[in-house]
């Protein structure tokens, strides 16, 4: 059972992130400079680097959120060109590339899922409670609620009407404490339900 203590498998790496309560970071897992909201969990083979993840965010395996890019305006893309202590060209790498890195991150909403396989691009934003579908290639920004597939990932459609969606931002209820959670539990199971009582 997973406590207000994150879950950390014994395999996965995680250096230099911030994990909420109730989050889980599975097997095979590798997370660098990143922040995941409460509830939020990557289940096997997951790599995410600076990327901002959001509450209530289901990650599944094998997902890769903002993979390196390489400098192709320069003679080389190679990784000599940056990692250059690693091949003995210089006494520094190139500090400049890694804070671009930074500098682009991927931000995830609240109760955003993100299929098997899929990449998420640098400087990509995927909003609240959208859908990124298994193998899919997100290089645009996807909005709140739309649910995005294929390579390059475009939009299918939304989950909810405009309406439905602008009442979900507006109640918000992945802040609500755990007691509120807990009171209201059954009513995330019928949508028209919680929207009659909390809309």
């Amino acid at each position: 059972m997973l406590s207000e203590q994150p879950t950390i498998h014994p395999t996965a790496r995680v250096v230099g992130s911030t994990l909420g309560a109730w989050t889980e970071i599975g097997p095979g897992c590798d997370m660098e400079e990143s922040v995941m909201g409460d509830y939020s969990y990557a289940i096997r083979d997951v790599f995410l680097i600076y990327t901002i993840v959001g509450k209530f965010c289901s990650i599944a395996s094998r997902v890769r959120i903002n993979p390196g890019n390489h400098p192709m305006q320069r003679v080389s893309q190679h990784h000599f060109t940056y990692r250059a202590t690693q091949f003995g060209f210089d006494e520094e790498d190139d500090m400049d590339f890694f804070q671009w890195r930074r500098d682009n991150r991927c931000i995830l909403g609240h109760d955003v899922w993100v299929g098997h396989n899929a990449i998420i691009m640098p400087g990509v934003t995927v909003g609240t409670g959208a859908v990124v579908g298994a193998g899919a290639v997100v290089t645009k920004n996807v909005q709140p609620y739309e649910i995005v597939a294929g390579v390059p990932a475009r939009p299918l459609k939304k989950r909810f009407s405009d309406r439905v969606i602008e009442q979900m931002l507006e109640i918000a209820w992945w802040d609500w404490d755990r007691k509120l959670l807990a009171e209201r539990f059954r009513d995330f199971r019928n949508t028209e339900l919680f929207l009659e009582k909390y809309g």
